[in-house]
């Protein structure tokens, strides 16, 4: 009982601080760890072993954790290395194309496709935003995302405040779509041994739903604003060309060959048996090859406080399963439900969607995934279905809010340093009622009914 108060109050604590932005997050996650290893596992369980199974290292020298033969390995507690591996590798990729100028490169395409006019420019770019989402971090699709339209907007007179709002929406939602796509998709996929191809067939599918949806809600709410005062006729030579993005032809050549060996091995894992920690190793190992002298550049840029932070929330969320929290979280909400499948989908799916609003989405994802775990061995369910709803909740509720999700805090401060603020007031009154839309959509409007209860029952 001592161990378990006290990993309460150390997890409640690291929330608290990390809502506040009292201290920066890895430093919360970090301290709140050590404090569990001390107290939670030394002063309240007096178990070594407890610690030696949070902190997981032994799983790193097992073949499993490179290589499954097919086979999903045994789901683990504690620090999910194959997680941390995988992000670090994925970040280290996204680097070496944007010191190449591939993003750029690819907004600039786009738009003169288009013969930049503004409204196939926003639709394409909610469409693009979506796309890049899926297999790239949220954060660095908003960024690069989000210049550019700021730049396309002093070209063509446009607002780009509906602009950007509506690629963090469509950002957000792409992530959800597959295993690579948000934290909280990659931390459900190794924890319970989910592929990219079970991701893309069920979350990927309510996704791309929900997609057309929310673009026909964002033209309609948006439409007058972005063509008011736009230039609708100009000189083509005044546009800049796609070939001034490119900083460096041998590196943008090899940035898209890493990018689509890295798609090709995701898409396949499940029948090569190569891991994700595999695949993040061996592109982290071929971007720094291609880089050449700027391999210690890219070093240097990846988010090492972003990956600190997973190590200690991993550590923080192990003291709650170990000392059996979790499991009591997951008979509350069976005993809620019942035992009702869809009683049970729903309080896991609006419960998801509405602490994602306003709390981070990784930390409740990595909370969550032991107590679905726990539920569907006690209520006797099949765990995938819980574990969809879980990915679409947290990957879909953190864009009602400008906090909700490290996208929305990046797009709003980009908007920001170019002089367009975004107050809270603005942001939630398109994008509350866009996330409304796609949770009922995945919930009530029939959508994840077909796809959850009826395709597994």
């Amino acid at each position: 009982m001592t161990a378990q108060i006290l990993a309460i109050l150390i997890f409640l604590a690291m929330f608290v601080l990390i809502i506040t932005e009292v201290l920066e997050r890895h430093i919360v996650t970090l301290g709140c760890a050590l404090l569990s290893l001390i107290l939670v596992f030394g002063v309240g369980m007096h178990s070594l072993d407890a610690v030696i199974r949070t902190l997981n290292v032994q799983t790193i020298f097992t073949p499993g954790f490179w290589y499954t033969a097919g086979e999903a390995g045994e789901a683990s507690s504690g620090i999910n290395w194959e997680t941390i591996l995988f992000i670090a590798g994925m970040m280290i990729m996204v680097e070496g194309m944007a010191k190449a100028g591939f993003f750029r490169w690819l907004c600039m395409c786009i738009a003169g496709l288009v013969h930049y006019q503004v409204i196939p420019i926003f639709l394409t770019f909610l469409v693009l935003s979506f796309g890049l989402a899926m297999f790239i971090d949220s954060i660095t699709v908003i960024l690069f995302l989000a210049a550019v339209t700021i730049e396309l907007s002093r070209l063509l007179k446009f607002q780009p405040v509906p602009m950007i709002l509506s690629e963090i929406f469509c950002a957000n939602l792409g992530g959800s779509a597959t295993m690579c796509g948000d934290p909280p998709n990659i931390i459900i996929g190794t924890s319970l041994g989910y592929s990219f191809a079970d991701f893309i067939t069920n979350t990927g599918l309510i996704a791309v739903i929900c997609l057309i949806a929310v673009i026909l809600y964002f033209y309609l709410i948006f439409k007058k604003e972005l063509l008011q005062g736009a230039v609708t006729h100009r000189d083509p030579s005044a546009y800049p060309k796609a070939s001034e993005a490119i900083a460096s032809k041998k590196g943008f050549a090899a940035s898209c060959v890493i990018f689509l060996i890295a798609i090709v091995l995701l898409v396949t894992h499940a029948q090569t048996g190569l891991t994700v920690s595999f695949i993040g190793a061996l592109i982290a190992v071929l971007t720094l090859l291609a880089a050449g002298k700027d391999a210690l550049t890219l070093l240097k840029k990846i988010d090492y406080k972003t990956l600190l932070f997973f190590i200690g929330l991993f550590v923080v969320v192990g003291s709650l399963e170990e000392t059996g929290v979790l499991e009591l979280l997951a008979g509350v909400i069976g005993a809620v439900s019942g035992g009702n499948l869809y009683l049970m989908v729903a309080i896991i799916l609006w419960l998801s969607a509405v602490a994602s609003a306003f709390i981070d989405n990784i930390p409740f994802a990595a909370t969550m995934i032991p107590v679905i775990r726990n539920l569907a061995a006690a209520q006797g369910v099949d765990l995938s279905i819980l574990a969809w709803t879980l990915a679409i909740g947290t990957d879909i509720g953190g864009s009602a809010t400008p906090i909700g999700a490290s996208a929305n805090v990046v797009g709003i401060s980009t908007a920001a340093r170019e002089g367009h603020l975004i107050k809270w007031g603005r942001y939630c009154r398109s994008m509350a009622p866009a996330t409304i839309i796609v949770v009922t959509i995945s919930m009530v409007v029939t959508i994840s009914m077909v796809l959850i209860f009826v395709r597994y029952l």
